[in-house]
């Protein structure tokens, strides 16, 4: 049993350290965008890649503007219950996939918090503009769908 916890606390360990990697890197590129980032945004390469600085009130796609003090509940909430979660994680790469999911929620939640308002401030083509945090959130989530598809069949039976 002794065995089983430490390496539970390892596999901890690894979604803590990639959460942290993400909330640095996410709060980094932030702080770059709200400096420098000249008014009118800035082309990359090619015409659908686009730095443009947005403040975004609201969920997700902008949904519920204006909402900070309730998002920033629902954000710690989940951030919160993550952590829970990866005290849980059965294997290394389910536990680095909810780093990054932790690391997008706190990202923004920090946001939230300081600025009543999260930043973005990467486009591309059509969809709506995000930030570093929105993309850990969404590779970890993927990387979750593709380990829990990846999981054994569970029989129901103990040990099975």
């Amino acid at each position: 049993m002794a065995g089983e916890s430490g390496g539970r606390a390892r596999l901890r360990g690894r979604a803590v350290a990639a959460a942290l990697a993400v909330v640095a890197a996410d709060q980094a590129t932030k702080a770059l965008a709200l400096t420098r980032l000249p008014e009118g945004g800035l082309t990359l390469l090619v015409p659908w890649l686009r730095l443009v600085l947005v403040h975004n009130t609201g969920a997700a796609f902008g949904l519920f503007g204006g909402g900070d003090r309730p998002l920033a509940a629902v954000g710690a909430l989940a951030a919160a219950g993550l952590w829970w979660v990866s005290g849980r994680a059965a294997r290394p790469a389910v536990a680095w996939a909810l780093g990054l999911v932790l690391g997008g929620a706190v990202g923004n939640l920090l946001d939230r918090l300081v600025r009543h308002a999260v930043v973005d401030f990467v486009s591309v083509g059509p969809w709506p503009v995000f930030n570093l945090a929105d993309a850990a959130v969404t590779v970890g989530v993927v990387w979750l769908a593709w380990e829990l598809v990846r999981m054994p069949a569970w029989d129901g039976r103990e040990g099975g």
